[in-house]
């Protein structure tokens, strides 16, 4: 059931559309940090078909932490597809922590590997940093910064292997570092480069994607989009309370495929479902509204169809 007294209510299913409910940054563990859990996750098996985690699921990346975090998602009763933040790596226990997810269904990615739910391709790497565009970070001068210049490399590379290995016609992307720059605005300019990397844009451009999310930069931006047009949304979870005080505090998003006489697959911009045309508190507006009222659909958490 839904919480009482808020501006929602359950969609109804519609055949031929996955809804993929997105959130990162629950940090569990944090004293005073977000909503309950249980609060976070309730709605979700009915306003959405899967729920994709954005990293920072821990706060300290401790064992128990995570054992506390699987017994709230076993209940979800919806498939979860995760990829772990930098908080998720404090205690040096993610094979641990990893292990502790999986056993309640989860299926954490971390490159090289993919996972198809519901027709649509879901694959996802944890990223790292070093900047964005002609400001990122070269591989130039002393070992340690070539070491930090790989990782990022490396972890767009996962990526790229992960998407290869797709053969659905929808594919998504979990990240929990930025891959663009728009989505980290909002923030302190000098943490800009600790927020993301443009190398992992690249494998957005190679392969088709349909649509990116992340967390990490909880001060950013709720969405913007690659040089190729690909949305990309940052669905922090304190991002998204400020956003949204009255919704569940994750993202839902449509996936519709529709097949003409030929067969191919045509990907179309649909009408947002919700009613946020306006922008509101902690969101910042672009020059075009990114959700558009459509007055023939249900209500649901920030809610858009694509």
């Amino acid at each position: 059931m839904g919480r009482p007294g808020l501006d929602w209510a359950p969609m109804v299913k519609t055949p031929g559309v996955v809804r993929i409910a997105a959130v990162g940054d629950i940090h569990l563990g944090r004293a005073a940090y977000g909503p309950p859990i249980q609060t976070v996750l309730g709605p979700v098996a009915e306003l959405a078909d899967v729920l994709v985690l954005c990293g920072d699921l821990t706060d300290r990346g401790d064992p128990e932490e995570g054992r506390q975090l699987a017994r709230a998602l076993a209940s979800v009763g919806v498939p979860i597809v995760a990829v772990l933040g930098n908080h998720d790596y404090e205690s040096a226990k993610v094979p641990e922590l990893s292990r502790i997810l999986c056993e309640a269904g989860v299926q954490v990615l971390d490159g090289g590997d993919a996972v198809e739910i519901h027709g649509v391709g879901f694959a996802g790497v944890k990223g790292f940093a070093g900047g964005f565009g002609r400001r990122a970070l070269g591989p130039w001068g002393e070992e340690i910064i070539k070491l930090f210049v790989r990782e990022a490399v490396e972890e767009a590379l996962k990526l790229e292997t992960s998407l290869s290995k797709l053969r659905t016609d929808r594919r998504v992307v979990l990240l929990h570092y930025s891959p663009i720059a728009g989505t980290v605005e909002g923030e302190p300019k000098e943490i800009y480069p600790y927020l993301g990397s443009s190398r992992l844009e690249e494998p957005l451009i190679r392969y088709p994607v349909d649509a990116v999310f992340h967390g990490h930069a909880h001060h950013g931006t709720l969405e913007g989009k690659t040089v190729g047009g690909v949305k990309v949304y940052n669905v922090s979870l304190s991002l998204l309370q400020r956003s949204f005080p009255d919704q569940p505090p994750f993202r839902v998003v449509e996936l519709r495929t529709e097949r003409r006489e030929g067969g191919e697959v045509e990907r179309r911009q649909e009408r947002e479902s919700d009613r946020r045309a306006e922008p509101q508190p902690g969101r910042r507006a672009t020059d075009q509204p990114a959700e558009v009222p459509s007055e023939s659909s249900g209500r649901g958490p920030l809610h858009l169809s694509t």
